[in-house]
């Protein structure tokens, strides 16, 4: 009983802050040609050499960001959202799901 109490009381709480269910649920698959279509021009995903951006390859198993934050979905969610030096932000030009999904296909590199 407690646990079922507990739960619920999580689960309010998460909601009460905005906290997406499933959030980060992306679809690897969906994304590679999301970021083949948007990203690619600047960065690569089979290196980590530099076009314009970093090359992405293996990014989730770095501990840092090009701008020094710790690598985190969150983190990077909010570098295609913001942009940085020279990335434009993608806030507007990408839906939730299909950043998501650029997420999952990082996560795959």
């Amino acid at each position: 009983m407690k646990n079922a109490v507990l739960a619920a009381g999580c689960f309010a709480l998460l909601m009460g802050i905005g906290v997406p269910l499933g959030a980060f649920a992306g679809d690897a698959k969906k994304g590679k040609p999301l970021f083949e279509d948007n990203c690619s021009a600047c960065h690569n995903s089979d290196s980590t050499e530099v076009k314009v951006g970093p090359g992405l390859k293996g990014l989730f198993k770095r501990a840092k960001l090009a701008s020094g934050k710790a690598v985190s979905e969150a983190n990077v969610l909010d570098t295609i959202n913001k942009g940085g030096d020279t990335m434009p932000p993608f806030a507007d030009a990408l839906k939730p799901a299909e950043k998501d999904d650029i997420i999952a296909f990082l996560k795959t590199l």
